[in-house]
């Protein structure tokens, strides 16, 4: 498969300029509740405390859109928008105790109109992590950190051949990939016109996820277990894209027994895969604990289950544990279902518990040491969003990590060159082992290991 490969022959770096206009607060369209809305106990947890991008790359389409400027029509959208998802306009406060909070004051959220000496297919094969993501989504002063910020940040790109660039970070305390989605959506509707409620309207109710009084802590949360590092921490990382078309998925299943390559989703057999190529590539002490901490939806996780318009943090960090040595020398089934098993233990009382965790104990990151994040942007629809253009050529995460921890990896639907459809992993790893581990990749396959 060549994964080392992976990538067209090194190229010199895309250079084109960005012109922008000074940003600017845009407003919901009518007047909203002047409130204070308090977030839930799994909003405010520091592994969430992170700002979050992501980018959409668009066609020209004179066919549907003759005339429009993408710009103005979703700077007018998004002011509609605001009206239904108010609090998105106002800004995170923090309270006594770590708890947080949401000012609903209208302040707005931060846009930037800019333009690109640039096309799309110059870009050429749109794959992230992007290099040029500082120009496309720009940091713009004021909008750094998340207390007391703009919740959203907000730039379109016209680029030259008259397509455009949609880039949004969003506040993670605020909302999740299940969230950001459902606002992402209704934007794109309110902007091409489709007036027919095709989605749900949005619904706050953070008490859902509020702990109990008293709080019990009645599930296991290794992912949130406190260790010291017996190593230095790396702190070059570097970030790098690597596509599983179809053939290459069907020969990790065949690593599996039958029955497990067949009933085992194409998440679980990568995560497991990669997560033994990333363990052998560092070569830890055999007996050092590692976790692939895999990010779980639990939304149905609920009787009754969450309102389908719920846009706040409903998800949890299962944990599956093992040593360097076992995770290596074990066959793959023995990591799949370490991990089938880690997302199984979601349920309803898990995410009670887990609130309850998060007042008992400050609100705490999970563990750092030795683990690796995860999480499966496949459902989520990135590329359907669709401002009346038509839908995206690339739609979702911009880049790898997650806040101030770098080591969380993404499964992204994509297509490649070729016209495969398939999953591109997004990983990020320390910068001086990224192209051994990529050589790993071809070896287990290689040596059916």
């Amino acid at each position: 498969m060549a994964f080392s490969e992976n990538s067209e022959p090194s190229s010199p770096p895309l250079v084109f300029t960005v012109h922008r206009k000074e940003p600017e607060l845009v407003a919901p369209a009518t007047p909203t509740p002047h409130e204070i809305k308090l977030l839930s106990d799994i909003d405010a947890q520091a592994g969430v405390r992170a700002n979050i991008p992501i980018i959409q790359f668009y066609r020209n389409d004179p066919s549907k859109e003759v005339g429009k400027d993408p710009v103005e029509v979703i700077r007018k959208a998004l002011a509609q928008t605001l009206v239904s998802y108010y609090p998105l306009a106002g800004r995170v406060r923090e309270a006594p105790g770590g708890k947080l909070l949401v000012d609903c004051n209208e302040e707005g959220v931060m846009f930037i109109e800019a333009d690109a000496d640039v096309t799309l297919e110059q870009f050429g094969e749109f794959k992230s992590p992007f290099p040029c993501l500082e120009e496309l989504l720009y940091e713009a002063p004021g909008s750094e950190g998340v207390v007391n910020a703009p919740i959203l940040l907000i730039q379109v790109t016209r680029l030259k051949c008259g397509g455009f660039i949609f880039a949004l970070r969003f506040n993670h305390t605020i909302t999740d990939g299940g969230g950001i989605i459902l606002f992402m959506l209704t934007l794109a509707q309110i902007a091409a016109g489709r007036h027919e409620p095709f989605l749900p309207p949005p619904v706050w109710q953070r008490e859902l996820l509020t702990a109990r009084d008293p709080p019990q802590v009645t599930q296991s949360h290794r992912e949130y277990e406190q260790l010291t590092p017996t190593n230095m921490i790396p702190t070059d990382f570097a970030q790098h894209s690597f596509f599983f078309g179809p053939s290459e998925i069907d020969a990790i299943r065949r690593l599996l027994p039958d029955h497990l390559g067949q009933s085992s989703s194409t998440f679980e057999v990568l995560t497991s895969y990669i997560w033994r190529c990333r363990t052998k590539t560092l070569q830890l002490d055999s007996e050092e604990e590692v976790r692939m901490m895999c990010i779980t939806n639990a939304r149905d996780k609920f009787n009754p289950p969450f309102p389908i318009g719920y846009y706040g943090n409903c998800f949890a960090y299962p944990a599956a544990v093992t040593t360097a040595g076992k995770l290596i020398n074990e066959p793959l089934e023995y990591a799949v279902e370490l991990i089938q098993k880690a997302i199984g233990e979601v349920s309803e009382e898990y995410m009670h518990s887990l609130a309850d965790l998060m007042v008992t104990k400050g609100f705490p990151l999970f563990t750092i040491v030795n683990s690796v994040l995860v999480l499966d942007t496949t459902p989520a629809g990135f590329r359907d969003v669709d401002f009346g253009w038509g839908k995206a050529l690339y739609g979702g995460i911009a880049k790898a990590g997650a806040g101030a921890f770098p080591s969380a990896n993404f499964h992204i639907p994509y297509q490649n060159k070729k016209g495969e459809e398939g999953i591109l992993v997004l990983v990020c790893l320390p910068s001086q082992i990224m192209k051994i581990f990529a050589k790993e990749l071809d070896n287990m396959l290689e040596s059916g290991k």
